[in-house]
């Protein structure tokens, strides 16, 4: 596998030591999802319907803080919804995966991590909080499931968004368990 450091191409990267791959710095490798790479885009939650995901207090202030402790499962997706409709980690699928389970950067890409993680699943629905990926380019594409069949993920409509199938997006793979391995 190409690894994209930062050393070989002169930019800055998050570091992670590891017991497999040392203390080798990783730059995510990345493609932004296109129109091509959707396989139904009727299956993408309409926006009214995502910004109702995320609780409101009394008081009218998000239940969903901005910044949450990450400890599992619901947290990842709570990190996710907290986010719904921001285009920060476009291109960043990786980045936003791992970074909504609270780990750090270890993986150049997400078929990277869909190579090298496992137990790898083909079938079946995805539990909630699962790794979920596609082949849509030399990088891939993860999001995190919702355990309903559905995920969430940069990419949707553009932005951090859900998505009721996994069949959203074309090729897709298959989950991992989530979590920081």
């Amino acid at each position: 596998m190409n690894e994209f450091t930062a050393a070989r191409f002169g930019l800055g990267a998050a570091e992670e030591a590891d017991e497999q791959h040392g203390s080798e710095m990783f730059l995510e490798g990345f493609s932004p999802v296109t129109d091509e790479d959707i396989e139904d885009a009727s299956l993408a939650t309409s926006p009214e319907a995502l910004h109702a995901l995320v609780s409101v207090t009394e008081s009218g202030t998000e239940a969903v803080p901005r910044r949450v402790a990450l400890a599992g499962a619901d947290q990842a997706i709570a990190w996710y919804r907290a986010r719904l409709g921001s285009t920060q980690y476009e291109g960043w699928c990786e980045k936003a995966a791992r970074t909504a389970w609270g780990c750090a950067p270890k993986y150049p890409s997400a078929i990277a991590h869909w190579k090298r993680s496992g137990p790898r699943h083909t079938t079946g629905i995805p539990p909630k909080g699962a790794f979920v990926f596609w082949n849509i380019s030399t990088f891939g594409h993860v999001g995190i499931a919702d355990g309903r069949g559905g995920f969430y993920a940069t990419g949707v409509k553009g932005r951090i968004g859900h998505a009721s199938s996994v069949r959203y997006y074309r090729n897709y793979l298959g989950w991992i368990p989530g979590g920081c391995r």
